[in-house]
């Protein structure tokens, strides 16, 4: 099991002010760069919710990852699809300013101009390896910038939430399942 806790470096407001207006700053020209580009369609994919072409190819590079060690390699492939259909209707019930948050965070990975500088990944994400994405999900945790660590907090926690709440994830981790009534 990775560990999944970070240290916060000690902020004053100065340097609060200063990530805030980065990850504004960031997250603003990346989501209009999107937009303007065509990137960002706001069009979910079929058969999905929320979740778009775009944000399908991270995804899917991202869940074996997260769920290495927790699922057979036998069984990965129905592990990411349960896993995508949780996490779609888990972001289908958010709220629309952490679901807005969330885009963006996905606007920022599956642009090409954000996505190298950010993650290590030149590439497209179908072409990064298990390694490539390890090194990105490692990069963001360990980053002296506390906007990197909150966005590997968010997609550790959605990934988990959304595999984790399923019952076929039960056995692995000893739960019996909730009590019957």
């Amino acid at each position: 099991m990775h560990d999944t806790t970070f240290a916060l470096p000690q902020l004053s407001r100065r340097n609060l002010l200063r990530v805030g207006l980065l990850g504004t700053a960031l997250l603003g020209t990346a989501g209009l760069t999107a937009t303007l580009s065509g990137c960002s369609a706001s069009t979910p994919k079929a058969g999905f919710a929320v979740i778009r072409e775009t944000d399908l190819a991270f995804l899917q590079a991202l869940i074996p990852v997260m769920l290495e060690g927790a699922v057979p390699p036998a069984q990965m492939p129905a592990a990411v699809s349960a896993t995508l259909q949780g996490l779609d209707y888990s972001l289908n019930h958010l709220s629309p300013e952490l679901l807005k948050l969330t885009v963006q965070l996905l606007d920022v990975l599956a642009l090409p101009l954000t996505r190298g500088p950010l993650t290590g990944v030149w590439g497209s994400w179908q072409q990064a390896s298990a390694a490539d994405v390890r090194a990105f999900l490692a990069r963001w945790q360990n980053s002296s910038i506390g906007l990197l660590q909150m966005g590997h907090a968010s997609l550790l926690q959605l990934v988990m939430m959304s595999w984790y709440s399923r019952p076929e994830s039960w056995a692995h981790c000893g739960y019996p399942g909730p009590p019957t009534v």
